[in-house]
């Protein structure tokens, strides 16, 4: 099938880039000094391109993600690098067959977990703007979840503010901050895993020891205006022109299609205007006609596959696979 016989909107990825951004990072990042964040792609398929590349252990955003993989015979070594109470999943995943460690901040983290049967857990900690505990309490926080039963394999610290940040000396002295008091902590807590990082910060945090990155499979708008970043763009979004004016052509790829915390798409052949919830009103350089196709760049990735429920997989035009995106929700 041509990729404009899709019907639309339809998510794809070019497999050429695809292939190329995993063997990339494969080199830069081998074996397990990557933990690739699966929340970035939610695909199982792709997942296991990862592994298969040497990559076998995982970050997890949800307990849908964690319990995903360890269904699919890819539950190694999972990290849900994010908080949760809920008994119930926390249950689940406990009693999957894969290695689960769950992310601690509180006393109330660690007893949910060690209620629910988790075995281990990293102690998170605040070293910008997201969720973690302070420096000075990651120390008691990690005796606590010892005295619950918990083994406590390290640290966790995700210098997300510095990410998107495109100046490179900027962005690595940010890192450098963040991860001194990631290191502070670890002298506190213990443990093998110091753990943190993503696509951008990728090659500059030598501090942890594995590194968080998932973006890079496919890669947000925001990083191809990084000049250290080795990845390209492979993640588009076909959609059809429905309506034509003298000025503006709407092409049926809106809000429900692309997550757009990042701002609007990008197109190679026009001005985007704005997007409502159907649509994405257009200024092309050359005139549209109705059922003509134009092809979207997603700025985020992450929150646009979680709107697909599949990813159409693309070489030289041509769809030759798709992808179930079956690790999405909760």
């Amino acid at each position: 099938m041509h990729i404009d016989e899709l019907p639309t909107p339809a998510l794809w990825a070019d497999l050429h880039v695809l292939e190329s951004n995993l063997a990339t990072m494969a080199k830069l990042l081998p074996g397990n000094r990557l933990r690739p964040h699966v929340k970035a792609h939610k695909t199982t398929a792709l997942a296991r391109l990862q592994y298969e590349a040497g990559h076998t252990g995982f970050t997890c955003a949800t307990a849908r993600e964690v319990l995903g993989l360890a269904n699919a015979g890819l539950g190694d070594d999972l990290l849900l690098a994010n908080e949760t109470v809920d008994a119930d999943r926390l249950t689940a995943m406990a009693k999957s067959e894969a290695r689960v460690t769950v992310a601690v901040d509180s006393e109330a983290t660690v007893d949910a977990a060690a209620a629910a049967g988790i075995a281990e857990c990293v102690v998170d900690v605040r070293v910008g703007f997201r969720c973690g505990c302070e420096v000075s309490e990651a120390g008691y926080l990690a005796d606590h979840a010892r005295r619950a039963g918990l083994e406590v394999r390290g640290v966790m610290g995700y210098e997300g503010h510095a990410m998107g940040v495109v100046d490179v000396d900027r962005r690595r002295e940010l890192v450098r901050a963040a991860m001194e008091r990631l290191l502070q902590a670890h002298e506190f807590v213990g443990g093998d895993l110091v753990t943190g990082g993503g696509t951008g910060t990728h090659a500059m945090n030598t501090w942890v020891n594995e590194i968080q990155a998932g973006s890079y499979v496919l890669m947000d708008t925001a990083y191809t205006e990084q000049v250290d970043q080795p990845f390209k763009q492979g993640l588009f979004l076909q959609s059809t022109v429905v309506s034509v004016a003298k000025k503006f052509a709407v092409c049926d790829a809106g809000l429900k299609a692309q997550g757009m915390d990042h701002g609007n798409p990008s197109w190679g052949e026009g001005e985007i205007l704005f997007c409502s919830d159907e649509h994405t009103n257009l200024v092309p350089q050359k005139s549209l006609s109705v059922g003509d196709r134009v092809c979207l760049v997603p700025a985020h990735i992450d929150p646009t596959m979680a709107k697909h429920p599949l990813l159409h997989l693309v070489r030289n035009e041509e769809v030759v696979d798709q992808w179930e995106i079956d690790l999405r929700h909760w």
